[in-house]
């Protein structure tokens, strides 16, 4: 089992520096780029009214202003990690443009990149407090056997061999083995299964898990600080440290471009002053070229399409969290899904009663919640809701990991487990049900078979619909999911879903979208805390429903608000004609330095030329990117 080292812990229960909720006018990452536009709109007014000086000084603010933004930035990543990106060739463009004397046009470059950053990280702000989440679902305290007392210890202090008694309600602190007792355990938090799991003496727990009915002692079989919530975060840790190294579109055109610039720049200045005589003359053409060369429609047009496309995404429910993610959205071509909360409704709800000679389904129904109105079991709320006006029964005992008995219109009534009560004569049709992914009870009246229900979390209605369009665009869907094969392979069935890959931990969720990702660009959609490794493993995590886990919503790089999954084909057509835009900017800015670069060496085109046509261009790409805002059509 992987380690979470203290430190590791410590720095995700102490990582509160977030300035990322601060509204825009109060984050100096949009306030200085507005300043530096405000300057460089009062420089173009001033040199309109002749007042030059002033309009000058104004120039200059506004490229100071605007550069403090990307320059420092840009000499630090070249200096500590040799990074060439986007900012580092805006950085030499602005000051070549100023070398020659067009502080205005420089202070233009520095303007429009350091907004259209500033508006893209302001688009995708990001919440912190995932991973805390998952560790708070260890409870502080624990309570350990010693000898015949108990005693109260904080959960790091658990070790190996410990002696835990775990109470109805309370959370398990590590992971470990039942010895003694039997409950049924909520663990949809750590494999997303949304029925509940019986343990009893030799069953293997995790921690996190929610007990919900008996006592039950447990052998830690791991430390407080190394369980499988610990082994999560840093699953997600590591997954999302090498996601960020995940260079942006316009930063991997820029790292071979920079070098490539620089070295003509000074092979025009050094070989035309030498072979001319000129050294005035070909030095002004070099700094011409590294005017040319300035990827300004690429800069700017690029967070605009993107925050022009994101900004639309968000309007029908979708939340992208960066451009990078954004890019990789668009060139997605498989999808992993979870199935708990995310095909299925997460509601487990009764979907099948039998009954046996003398007993109608409606009779079986009110005998079982009569009892299980009186139980803490998960399943009798989907009982009890499907009988709402049940009578009550009298003299109900609950036996915890079988099942609950009482007294009804002078009759013995039992509900529980097929492990518990003999199905009798029903046993052909509870194996058909269990073999459709169902949980059974058996119910029995005066010590006979009287009836069985079926209990499951059923698939949401659209689910069969966006599979077969998702298909149909060449997108392959693979489940993944926590819970028995058995009820995975049911509702895959009636999802359309062939590939299958069901009794996974969250470990092996997030190895199995890395082996997938190897073949082709894959996404992985989830809600729950045990899909966090996997949603940072992906080549794009998404998560579903506002509501739905922090770690998940941490963990991904685009959250749906709703559960409505119709939004899937649709956010895939909306992120590809983004990605498509994109490309076509980067081709036309690309295209234009490839024609600008001979035409300045030659002398054909001076520095004016060359900066009109950079405006031009500009304006061109930006327009291109606007059309991003349109809302796409699934």
């Amino acid at each position: 089992m992987s380690t979470v080292t203290g430190s590791q812990v410590e720095r995700v229960d102490l990582d509160d520096d977030d300035d990322d909720d601060r509204p825009w006018y109060r984050s100096p990452s949009v306030l200085i780029p507005i300043a530096s536009g405000v300057a460089f709109a009062a420089g173009l007014i001033c040199e309109w009214t002749g007042a030059e000086t002033a309009g000058l000084v104004l120039f200059w603010i506004g490229l100071l202003l605007g550069a403090y933004t990307f320059v420092p930035g840009a000499l630090r990543k070249l200096f500590t990690k040799g990074k060439l990106g986007i900012g580092l060739l805006m950085t030499i463009s602005a000051t070549g443009a100023v070398i020659l004397g067009y502080v205005e046009e420089a202070a233009a470059l520095a303007f429009l990149y350091s907004i259209a950053e500033a508006l893209e990280d302001k688009a995708m702000d990001r919440a912190r407090a995932g991973l805390r989440a998952l560790l708070k679902l260890v409870p502080d305290t624990a309570l350990v056997k010693r000898g015949d007392a108990t005693a109260e210890v904080e959960a790091k202090e658990l070790r190996v061999g410990d002696v835990l008694v775990i109470r109805p309600g309370e959370r398990i602190a590590t992971d470990g083995i039942v010895r003694a007792g039997r409950s049924s355990l909520d663990t949809s938090a750590i494999t997303g299964e949304s029925i509940p799991v019986e343990v009893e003496p030799g069953v293997d727990v995790s921690a996190g898990s929610i007990n919900t009915t008996g006592v039950l002692e447990i052998e830690a079989t791991a430390a407080g600080t190394d369980n499988s919530l610990t082994t999560i975060v840093e699953l997600v840790e590591q997954a999302q440290a090498e996601k960020g190294d995940r260079a942006r579109l316009a930063d991997r055109i820029a790292r071979p471009l920079v070098p490539g610039v620089m070295i003509l720049a000074v092979l025009v200045g050094v070989l035309g002053s030498l072979l001319s005589g000129d050294p005035e003359l070909w030095i002004t053409r070099a700094l011409v070229v590294l005017v040319a060369a300035s990827p300004c429609a690429l800069a700017i047009a690029v967070p605009v399409t993107v925050v022009s496309a994101i900004g639309a995404a968000s309007k029908f429910g979708v939340v992208v969290k960066s451009g990078a993610a954004f890019e990789r959205f668009g060139g997605i071509r498989h999808l992993a899904v979870d199935k708990t909360g995310t095909l299925t409704r997460n509601e487990p709800t009764v979907a099948r009663v039998v009954t046996a000679a003398g007993a109608t389904e409606d009779e079986v129904l009110a005998w079982a919640a009569s009892l299980e109105a009186h139980s803490t079991h998960p399943l009798a709320a989907a009982i009890t809701n499907a009988a709402p006006d049940a009578p009550t029964a009298q003299e109900v005992s609950e036996t915890a990991g079988h099942g609950i008995a009482g007294t009804l219109d002078g009759a013995r009534v039992a509900v529980g487990s097929p492990r518990w009560l003999a199905a009798g004569t029903l046993a052909d049709e509870v194996t058909a049900m269990e073999s459709e992914g169902m949980t059974v009870v058996i119910v029995y009246r005066d010590d006979r078979p009287a009836g069985a229900i079926g209990v499951r979390d059923e698939l949401r209605p659209e689910v069969p619909e966006v599979v077969a369009t998702l298909n149909r665009r060449g997108i392959g869907v693979t489940m993944l999911t926590g819970d028995n094969a058995r009820t995975a392979a049911a509702l895959a069935a009636q999802a359309g879903i062939s590939d299958v890959r069901a009794e996974l931990r969250p470990e092996d969720k997030a190895s199995a979208v890395a082996e997938l990702s190897v073949s082709q660009p894959t996404a992985m959609i989830g809600d729950g805390i045990n899909d966090a490794p996997a949603l940072a493993a992906a080549d794009l995590g998404i998560a579903m429903g506002a509501k739905g886990a922090d770690a998940a919503i941490e963990s991904a790089d685009v959250a749906f608000t709703g559960h409505d999954l119709r939004l899937i084909p649709q956010a895939l057509a909306h992120a590809r004609r983004g990605r498509s835009i994109i490309n076509q900017n980067v081709v036309l800015s690309i295209a234009i330095i490839a024609v600008l670069l001979p035409l300045a060496i030659t002398g054909i085109l001076g520095l004016a030329a060359v900066v009109l046509v950079h405006e031009v261009a500009e304006v061109i790409v930006i327009l291109n990117g606007l059309r991003a805002a349109r809302r796409t059509r699934a």
